[in-house]
């Protein structure tokens, strides 16, 4: 929880205040925990805008519950993590969104189309008693069941201090709502999915998914089937973030008007490739996506270095370094390229710092531009971005 930086429940106490009295707090919630006795109180509703404009209600529980949500998570996990379908990737520790991502790469080489799926309002749409139906299927520990129904009826307050009672969903924000979410998801689709299309490979993250299809009438049947599927267990398909995508690439042809999606940052259509004999070739491949491009150029502009007029360049690496190197790991696995261009941005930023901060390249970017290469290549391990060679351009 420290780790994560958790912000304070309804009862407004921060995890430093909560370690003030360790020994007894965690006693408190022991006692309470093992004798039947624990009730989770109300989670506070917090709105986290998202990309289309609207917003998105998290649940935070208060930090005493994020721990009793741990103790009972850590035990319910080792108990229904080993039924998990191999091609489910989201909240596993064994897993991970690269794994995903290579996967999917490589069916999207073998199968022409995918149907892309999201799941419309999946956390807040959990039916409580199917959900308590899976949880039984796994464990006879009175105190879990006891416990998972709570947490998953406890109420919300909102911001306008009005409370919310809940028939239905588990509150993203929650520490067992992501194993909870996994848990329904695997009876609903995953376990599904094997049974009657054990022939159709598919990848799911959280709320996200594909599925590879040989045509697209096998995808639009597919579309039809599933939609009903998650509509018997309250759920359904995102009217606008599903659709059926052709995997058009050098060896497949035709004009579709779905040639390219996205899936966890990356956006995967035709591109050019370069083959081991060196010729090139249209490949159907990952990159990074514009989405993920414009909250990269939207990160290094928080950061407002152009301002930073009293630093020096080694203070931008301490702040840009650890950003730089996630990105990189991340985004870089696949076409680095594209990534590249992308990070590049920085420099254009580091050149209207140095004018601001140096008189002698006041009004001259050019001059400025010069300089910082200069020092790019004499430092080339200063920053990063740098060391993979994305040096600021200079004028021919």
């Amino acid at each position: 929880m420290k780790a994560n930086r958790g912000a304070h429940g309804i009862d407004e106490q921060t995890i430093t205040e909560f370690e003030g009295d360790l020994k007894g707090n965690l006693y408190r919630i022991w006692n309470r925990l093992s004798s039947g006795s624990y009730f989770p109180p109300p989670i506070r509703g917090v709105e986290i805008p998202k990309k289309d404009g609207k917003f998105r209600l998290l649940g935070v529980p208060t930090v005493a519950d994020r721990i009793a949500q741990t103790v009972v998570r850590n035990r319910f996990e080792t108990l229904v993590e080993p039924h998990f379908h191999p091609d489910s990737y989201a909240y596993r520790r064994s897993k991970s969104t690269i794994d995903a991502i290579k996967v999917t790469r490589q069916r999207c080489w073998k199968y022409d189309w995918v149907l892309e799926f999201d799941v419309k309002g999946a956390f807040d749409n959990i039916d409580h008693e199917l959900m308590l139906k899976a949880v039984q299927h796994h464990t006879q520990c009175r105190w879990t069941l006891l416990y998972i129904e709570r947490w998953l009826k406890a109420p919300l307050i909102k911001k306008d201090g009005s409370m919310v009672e809940r028939d239905k969903g588990t509150p993203q924000g929650g520490v067992i709502s992501p194993l909870l979410f996994n848990l329904y998801l695997h009876y609903t689709f995953d376990l599904w999915m094997k049974r009657h299309f054990p022939h159709i490979p598919f990848a799911r993250y959280a709320d996200d998914g594909l599925l590879h299809c040989n045509s697209q009438e096998e995808a639009a049947h597919l579309q039809e089937v599933v939609g009903n599927r998650l509509r018997t267990c309250g759920l359904d398909l995102h009217p606008t973030k599903t659709k059926i995508v052709y995997c058009r690439d050098a060896n497949r042809r035709g004009k579709y008007p779905n040639t390219q999606f996205e899936f966890l940052g990356y956006v995967f259509r035709g591109r050019l490739a370069k083959s081991r004999n060196g010729k090139y070739f249209n490949s159907f491949s990952p990159a990074v996506s514009r989405e993920s491009a414009k909250h990269i150029h939207q990160r290094m502009r928080e950061w407002n270095i152009a301002r930073w007029t009293n630093a020096e360049l080694e203070d931008i690496a301490k702040r840009a370094n650890a950003s730089l190197r996630g990105w990189w790991n991340y985004f870089g696995v696949f076409y680095p390229s594209s990534l590249k261009r992308v990070m590049a941005h920085l420099n254009q930023i580091l050149v209207k710092w140095a004018v601001r901060k140096y008189k002698r390249f006041k009004g001259s970017k050019r001059r400025a531009r010069k300089w910082l290469r200069g020092v790019s290549e004499r430092q080339p391990n200063l920053l990063y971005h740098w060391q993979l060679g994305i040096l600021p351009a200079v004028e021919q």
